[in-house]
């Protein structure tokens, strides 16, 4: 994980708005050491997009991670363990208070998915760690369903003080 900072950011921004796929390998690369620390029966489940964000944007960044990451460490992937229920506004330049609310309900998770996660660790993989309401709304749903950990894999983190983007 990096700082979130004008470089990390155009990574990011040139990966989701630019259309620069490869940049997604990239980040994997550097999160597979990460994955040395985790059991080998963990589960890497990407944090989903609603289906209209993902139709307009054409792919969802965190399932091209996660699933190269996957590709690196051997670990399973489930793009289906949680989905997107609501389709929320972009939480850029929204305050962590903001950004929690907005967030609290979004997520869910596919009856089917608790026999895939129970009992497992979850690699949860996203692209940039703001505020933590994002993580926090998808790793209460898949504690919910039976996960014994979830951990955060990201690219970028926002330092303490700098809570939007």
């Amino acid at each position: 994980m990096v700082a979130y900072d004008d470089h990390s950011a155009q990574l990011v921004t040139r990966l989701k708005y630019g259309g620069r796929l490869g940049l997604a390998r990239l980040i994997a690369e550097h999160l597979v050491k990460f994955s040395l620390a985790v059991p080998r029966d963990s589960v890497i489940v990407p944090v989903p997009l609603h289906r209209w964000r993902l139709w307009s944007r054409g792919f969802n960044q965190s399932v091209l991670i996660g699933r190269t990451l996957a590709e690196f460490t051997g670990l399973s992937l489930e793009l289906d363990a949680i989905c997107r229920k609501n389709a929320t506004p972009p939480l850029y330049s929204k305050s962590a208070k903001q950004r929690q609310k907005i967030v609290k309900d979004a997520f869910t998770m596919p009856g089917s998915s608790r026999a895939l996660i129970a009992g497992k660790t979850i690699v949860l993989v996203d692209d940039v760690y703001t505020t933590g309401s994002t993580s926090n709304a998808c790793a209460k749903v898949l504690k919910q369903g039976g996960a014994d950990k979830v951990l955060v894999f990201c690219w970028a983190r926002v330092l303490a003080g700098e809570d939007t983007i």
